[in-house]
């Protein structure tokens, strides 16, 4: 395998509501903040639309917190609280402005 075939793959994360409904995500970051871990994901595109990348528009970020249960299994939760979603927001930015990810 080429070393381009690694530079296109993508870690994804699949994503299920209270109705069941699936969601797939692109991972792409992870914070570690006060000792609570956040995953930073990306809607993809189910329709799969190309030639959209150069056109400037708005991307939607969602920043899950990640939990484990009893029995170690990962889990991600929505932030809940205010001020920890303040904080985590807050070093996303930085992340954001001091790697030029966007």
């Amino acid at each position: 395998m080429s070393e381009e075939y690694f530079e296109d793959e993508i870690e994804t994360v699949l994503l299920t509501d209270e109705e069941g409904n699936e969601y797939l995500f692109e991972l792409i970051a992870e914070l570690e903040l006060e000792g609570e871990n956040y995953k930073v994901l990306v809607p993809l595109d189910e329709e799969g639309e190309e030639g959209e990348e150069e056109e400037e528009t708005e991307v939607e970020i969602r920043i899950m917190k990640t939990v484990r249960d009893e029995d170690g299994n990962e889990f991600l939760c929505d932030i809940e609280d205010d001020e920890e979603w303040e904080k985590v927001a807050d070093a996303w930015q930085e992340l954001v402005e001091d790697e030029e990810l966007f």
